[in-house]
């Protein structure tokens, strides 16, 4: 999948010629691994080393004979050799090469998703610590809970990705294996002298063991954490979307010089990069189960898992890369706006200080369900009659005997919205310092 979305750096280690050249890298490393035990001349090593090359258009002719993609690259390669080409490949079978290859390429995408997830880490932190006394309503059910502040968003935001870093980190090492092991894994045509030469060389460390191919379980750690690096920025792009809407209007995505929100509409500002990312997100979790069921082969090796890894190599990466790229942009662009943020905050009467007037009078020494029965009559007025629950409450007989002569005070110290930050700072450092 490398298309006009396709950013160029993870683009290329999924190209065709990338590919190949990964090939030859290993083809070419295992010969010098040969020559420092002696099974090849280093007149031919120099000769390989020189000459090493393929030509991408004759690799693709010549599998049109042989039904066999290693098998045309080698013939291609031994061609531009020469006499020494023969020593290429020696002792080793294609799952060899393909499967250090595979694990190589993911390694290299693996360190570009988590380059992309640090800067997108760096711009939640900015804002989180620009917006953490930003006060905003919360929201259950899609309904107006109780005040919280724009920063807590950024911040949980930061700890889901944070844990998405982790999750990729941890599975970059479970896929930085290679293996040089030959047909059925037991080394009887290539010592793993060589293998352990060829992965020091790419930067992988040999498997612990292997039959034909490498076990597919590391592999859908990868995608696995893929998958749910995808479900962690969708849940941030659903909550941006549902704060853009017209009836909310409390964020807006940055909108460029030009841009057009609709064909028909010259008015619409859509939330786009939110739902794009949506819809990634779903293609990403899309790619998990065939990666699952690539760890069931037949005995020491089938074919099964190569259509699979032949899409969901290239596919995966790419639009991982192209999600966090969208999202980084998405999120340094966004427009906060802490005024309509208090303007919601007040829609609603005041009734989502609701608990705090339930537990003041519990506080007093009445009967937590009697004290909910009254707040709940006064709260349900207040929405109905869109009069202030303040007032209510003030002038409800069996709020005020219970409270006594402080009692009006007390009741307006409840509608005070910075009461909700008093553990904004141990929550930031939970978060910012783990």
């Amino acid at each position: 999948m490398i298309t006009r979305y396709s950013r160029p750096k993870m683009a290329n280690v999924w190209t065709e010629e990338s590919q190949f050249r990964t090939w030859l890298d290993i083809e070419v490393l295992a010969c010098e691994a040969w020559a420092k035990i002696g099974k090849i001349p280093d007149t031919a090593l120099k000769q390989i080393k020189e000459k090493a090359n393929f030509n991408s258009i004759a690799i693709l002719e010549i599998e049109k004979e042989t039904k066999h993609d290693v098998a045309a690259f080698v013939s291609n390669v031994q061609s531009h050799i020469g006499e020494a080409g023969r020593y290429v490949h020696l002792g080793l079978t294609s799952s060899d090469v393909l499967d250090t290859a595979f694990s190589y390429r993911l390694k290299k995408s693996a360190e570009i998703i988590l380059e992309e997830l640090a800067l997108c880490l760096r711009v939640i932190q900015e804002n989180a610590l620009r917006d953490k006394y930003i006060p905003m309503i919360g929201r259950t059910h899609g309904i107006h809970a109780e005040p919280m502040t724009m920063g807590l968003k950024w911040l949980l935001w930061h700890d889901m990705l944070k844990r998405s870093y982790n999750r990729i980190h941890d599975a970059k090492l479970q896929i930085s294996v290679g293996k040089l092991s030959g047909a059925v894994g037991n080394y009887a045509h290539v010592p793993p002298e060589v293998e352990k030469y060829v992965c020091e060389k790419l930067g992988l460390v040999p498997d612990n063991i292997s039959t034909q191919v490498i076990s597919r379980d590391r592999y859908a750690s990868y995608f696995s954490a893929l998958a749910l690096l995808a479900s962690c920025v969708e849940a941030i792009a659903v909550e941006l979307r549902h704060l853009q809407r017209t009836e909310v209007g409390e964020v807006r995505e940055g909108f460029s010089k030009g841009q057009k929100g609709s064909s028909a509409m010259p008015h619409k500002r859509n939330p786009i990069s939110a739902e794009n990312l949506t819809g990634i997100a779903r293609l990403l979790r899309g790619m998990v189960i065939p990666a699952m069921e690539n760890c069931a082969l037949w005995h020491e090796r089938d074919i099964s898992h190569s259509a699979v890894e032949r899409v969901i190599g290239p596919d995966a990466n790419i639009l991982g890369d192209y999600m966090l790229g969208r999202l980084h942009s998405l999120l340094t662009h966004l427009e906060v706006f802490p005024d309509r943020m208090r303007a919601n905050l007040d829609q609603l009467q005041g009734v989502v200080f609701s608990q705090r007037a339930l537990l003041l009078l519990v506080d007093k020494g009445m009967a937590r369900d009697d004290a909910y029965e009254i707040i709940q009559r006064n709260a349900l007025e207040a929405l109905d009659k869109k009069t202030l629950f303040l007032n209510l409450l003030k002038s409800d007989s069996a709020v005020m005997t219970v409270l006594g002569k402080s009692g009006q005070a007390d009741l307006e110290n409840i509608f005070d919205p910075t009461y909700y930050f008093q553990h904004l700072d141990h929550i930031y450092k939970k978060v910012l310092e783990s």
